[in-house]
C-alpha cells in the first residue's frame, strides 16, 4: 500500500456485532441520565463501543475495518439508541465518517489512521466554513455547530464553500486534525444533551487538496479513494448514509418508549379506576407504534439492500429513487415524534417522573426533529416537485 502498511482485522459476524449492541441496552439506559446531566457521551460509553468493534463496521478493510453492509451498521445504531438515543445518534454520526474515508484520497486515510486506526472523526457537514484555493489546497476558516461526540475525536470532517472567481461557490468537505481547530461548549439544549454536540472553530487553516471531497463528486458517487477501496460499499450515495445517521436513532428510541409503555401500563391503574392495560386507546396505540416501527425499519433495510444492489452492479441509482429514499429517512423522526407524544400522553401524570424514560425520550426526539436532514416537509416538497416536472434542488442525496 502506498505510504503505509495494510492493516487487517478479523471481522466478527454481523449478528455478533448486533448482539453486542443489544447487550449494552441495559447499561446505556442506566447511564442515560448521567450523560444527559454531563451533556456529553461519557468516556466509558465510547470505550465500550470501541471495544465492541462498532466503529470498524464501515471502515475500509485496509485500515482494519470490517467493510460491512449498511444494514449491520443501522441495526447496531437501533440497538444503541434503544438504550440511549444520544448514544445511538452519536454512533450514527461518528461511525458514518469512517465510511467517507473510503472515498477520499488514500493519503488522507494514511495521515489519519497510519499510526492508530482507532482514531474517530466528528463531523459538521453543512457549509458553515469559507475557503479559498491556494497552491496545493485551501485556506479554511469558520465556526461549525453541532459536532456530536467531538471531544472523543482526533479529526473533524467539515463542510465549507470555496470561493470561485466569476462562478458560484463550490461546496466541499474538509478533513482537519484536532491540532488545527479549537472547540467551544455551547451545548445548552432541551434534548439530546448526551451527544455533546459542541462547536468547532478554525481560523485560516491550510487543508491540502487530498484531504477534501467535492459535494458534486459525492453526488456522482466518485472519489479518489475508490481506486484503492474497491468494495461496492464505497459506491453508495453519500447523502443517503448521512441522513439515515440522524434519523435511525429515533426508531430505537421509539422502541424503548413502547417497551416502557407496555411495562408501565401493565401496572398502572388510572384515576378512573381501570387498569391502563385494558384501555382500548392504549391498546391501539401500542399496536400502531409497533406496526410503525416495523414498517420504518423494513423500509430502511429494503432501501439499503436496493442501493447495495446498484453498487454491486456498478450502476448509479436513479435520482427519483434517491429523492424518495431521502424523504423516507426524513419522515422517520416526524412519525416517531408524533407517536412518542401520544405515548407520553397515555402515561398520565405518572409519566412526568424523571425516574421514567418518557419525557426524556420525547425531548430527544423533538431535538432530532430540528436537524436539517429531518425536515421532511422540504424533502417531500422537493421530491414531489421533481415528480411534477421541476428541477431537483437537493444534491445531498
Amino acid at each position: 500500500m502506498a505510504g503505509g502498511t495494510t492493516i487487517r482485522t478479523e471481522a466478527p459476524e454481523p449478528a455478533e456485532l448486533v448482539a453486542r449492541a443489544r447487550a449494552m441496552i441495559p447499561t446505556l439506559a442506566a447511564r442515560s441520565a448521567a450523560q444527559r446531566q454531563a451533556r456529553r457521551i461519557l468516556p466509558d460509553t465510547i470505550a465500550e463501543m470501541q471495544g465492541a468493534g462498532f466503529f470498524r463496521v464501515l471502515q475500509p478493510a485496509r485500515w482494519g475495518g470490517y467493510e460491512m453492509e449498511l444494514g449491520t451498521f443501522y441495526d447496531i445504531q437501533l440497538a444503541l439508541a434503544e438504550g440511549d438515543m444520544s448514544t445511538g445518534w452519536t454512533y450514527g454520526v461518528v461511525g458514518a465518517v469512517s465510511w467517507v474515508m473510503g472515498l477520499i484520497d488514500v493519503r488522507a486515510a494514511q495521515e489519519l489512521w497510519g499510526a492508530d486506526p482507532s482514531v474517530l472523526i466528528c463531523s459538521s457537514t453543512m457549509p458553515a466554513g469559507a475557503a479559498t484555493a491556494v497552491d496545493g489546497g485551501f485556506r479554511l476558516g469558520g465556526r461549525w455547530r453541532y459536532a456530536s461526540g467531538c471531544e472523543h475525536c482526533g479529526w473533524a470532517f467539515l463542510g465549507g464553500m470555496v470561493a470561485i472567481e466569476n462562478a458560484s461557490p463550490e461546496w466541499r468537505f474538509f478533513l482537519v486534525p484536532r491540532r488545527d481547530y479549537t472547540t467551544r461548549d455551547t451545548w445548552q439544549v432541551a434534548g439530546l444533551q448526551g451527544t455533546g454536540s459542541i462547536d468547532v472553530i478554525l481560523d485560516d487553516v491550510f487543508v491540502p487538496a487530498f484531504r477534501t471531497q467535492r459535494l458534486a463528486d459525492s453526488f456522482l458517487l466518485a472519489g479518489a479513494g475508490q481506486a484503492q477501496n474497491s468494495s461496492p460499499l464505497y459506491r453508495l450515495p453519500f447523502g443517503q448514509i448521512f441522513v439515515r445517521g440522524v434519523s435511525t436513532a429515533g426508531l430505537g428510541a421509539l422502541q424503548a418508549m413502547l417497551t416502557a409503555l407496555l411495562e408501565h401500563s401493565r401496572a398502572r391503574v388510572t384515576r378512573a379506576g381501570g387498569p391502563s392495560a385494558q384501555n382500548p386507546f392504549v391498546q391501539l396505540l401500542c399496536a400502531e407504534t409497533a406496526a410503525a416501527i416495523d414498517e420504518m425499519r423494513t423500509t430502511l433495510h429494503r432501501n439499503f439492500r436496493t442501493l447495495h444492489d446498484y453498487a454491486g452492479r456498478g450502476e448509479t441509482p436513479p435520482l427519483a429513487l434517491r429523492l424518495q429514499y431521502k424523504f423516507q429517512s426524513a419522515a422517520v423522526i416526524e412519525r416517531c415524534t408524533l407517536l412518542a407524544a401520544r405515548i407520553f400522553k397515555a402515561t398520565g401524570s405518572g409519566g412526568l417522573s424523571d425516574e421514567l424514560p418518557f419525557g426524556g425520550i420525547l425531548a430527544d426526539l423533538m431535538a432530532a426533529r430540528q436537524h436539517v436532514s429531518n425536515q421532511y416537509e422540504y424533502y417531500g416538497g422537493n421530491w414531489g416537485a421533481v415528480m411534477l416536472g421541476a428541477e431537483n434542488k437537493d444534491f445531498l442525496v
